[in-house]
């Protein structure tokens, strides 16, 4: 009895972070977790997804920015890396940071991006060129949800702002 009532405290815990109980957070998993379980389940997707990649500046903005390659094709539950490819075309140092989206939208919740290079602040010379990765992934879970059915394209979509000129 003892026992039990010592042991039922932290099961309660685990019971409502699970489930919301009581107003209870839950805990989110985060994409390496997800990855981690995924590989240990050995969940296996069939269903190949073309992502599609796309760059824009904003006006005033005297960079060209381009994708590295136009589409990836990857499976959900797999990772993959994708590269941009900014440079300065003006006599100035300018700073710039990017922002993206995903679409469709209701695709986006599957969408994680890994690493990426979205909202830090990429400073380049006059005439100077970078690649910059982004590294993602595709929840398996995307091949099981019945509103994906309709999905085969996502677009990962960036555009680069004027921060400063320094």
């Amino acid at each position: 009895m003892v026992g039990g009532s010592y042991a039922a405290v932290p099961l309660y815990r685990r019971f409502c972070q699970a489930t919301g109980y009581g107003g209870t957070i839950q805990r989110r998993e985060s994409v390496e977790e997800k990855i981690a379980r995924h590989a240990k389940d050995g969940t296996v997707t069939e269903r190949e997804i073309a992502v599609q990649f796309n760059a824009d500046v904003a006006d005033g903005m005297p960079w060209k920015f381009t994708p590295t390659q136009r589409e990836v094709r990857v499976k959900p539950g797999e990772s993959a890396l994708a590269f941009y490819t900014a440079e300065n075309r003006s006599s100035t140092p300018i700073t710039g940071v990017s922002t993206y989206n995903v679409t469709p939208m209701k695709a986006a919740v599957y969408f994680n991006k890994i690493q990426c290079f979205c909202f830090e602040e990429q400073r380049l010379l006059p005439g100077e060129q970078i690649d910059m990765p982004v590294f993602f992934y595709i929840d398996p879970e995307f091949e099981t949800d019945s509103r994906m059915d309709d999905i085969n394209n996502i677009i990962l979509s960036y555009t680069f702002f004027k921060f400063s000129e320094d």
